[in-house]
């Protein structure tokens, strides 16, 4: 079989920044394990797959060892595929996926993205994270995706973090998000380490933003603002709470397209 593939950098407005994410559209879904020899093939963060469904469509999304119930760069960027490649008439898009429907809108040179905001709860004793990062945090909390939500009090702390990754790995934990109040401009800085999905470090997450948007609107004060992921590709979205959903707007710049067989 043959099918198109697309790679794009999300959460970006230059090549070479963001987050890269491979996009492929299929009438029908492979394999999963044919799905998931793609995206080991591919070896970024995510591999998105969609198909049509109705007025819309199905996605699904996998790491290189893992298929994930969310991504949000990866789902930016097939609405890219779709908006700017597949149907250019169109503006906005409705994927079906794990975590309920996802809205996607074209809004002149950025996409909107509406999203289920995450549940977070305050955790009292997690002694190894320290050493694991390399830094004492300030605070920490957990989502409701298993994911850690480390605070710390300066964003030059996140910045220079330098985390044991094999022993993170080993964490019960998805992964875990580092965040402070932001510096340069940003409201936010943050970082996403995940090595037991295959991922070291997160480039830029749009997942992550599901849960530090609310986290960080209760202590702003407001439910608008501006975040930059500080990886070392680097990338900024815009965040804004709405009830228990969540708006991120980012952009995106197209790499790479051509096909695949398999």
């Amino acid at each position: 079989m043959r099918a198109s593939i697309y790679k794009l950098d999300a959460f970006a407005t230059q090549r070479f920044t963001g987050n890269p994410a491979a996009v492929v559209p299929l009438g029908v879904f492979a394999r999963d394990a044919t799905m998931q020899a793609i995206a080991s093939e591919n070896n970024l963060a995510e591999t998105a797959f969609f198909v049509p469904s109705g007025d819309g469509y199905q996605i699904r999304w996998f790491t290189p060892t893992v298929e994930v119930p969310f991504c949000g760069h990866a789902t930016l960027a097939s609405a890219a595929v779709l908006m700017e490649r597949l149907h250019p008439t169109r503006t906005d898009v409705v994927f079906q996926s794990a975590s309920g429907p996802l809205t996607v809108e074209r809004r002149s040179k950025y996409y909107v993205m509406n999203f289920p905001a995450r549940i977070l709860q305050r955790l009292e004793n997690t002694p190894r994270l320290g050493r694991v990062l390399g830094a004492e945090p300030f605070e920490v909390h957990r989502d409701n995706l298993n994911n850690y939500v480390v605070l710390f009090e300066q964003a030059e702390t996140v910045r220079s973090l330098a985390p044991d990754l094999e022993a993170l790995a080993r964490l019960n934990c998805t992964g875990v998000i580092v965040t402070a109040v932001g510096d340069s401009g940003y409201d936010i800085v943050s970082r996403y380490f995940a090595p037991a999905k295959g991922i070291p470090e997160d480039p830029v997450t749009g997942g992550a933003h599901c849960a530090l948007t609310p986290f960080w609107a209760s202590r702003l004060g407001r439910s608008e603002f501006r975040a930059y992921q500080a990886s070392q590709r680097g990338g900024e979205m815009f965040c804004r709470l709405l009830d228990n959903r969540v708006e991120l707007r980012g952009s995106v710049v197209f790499y790479l397209e051509g096909e695949i067989e398999f």
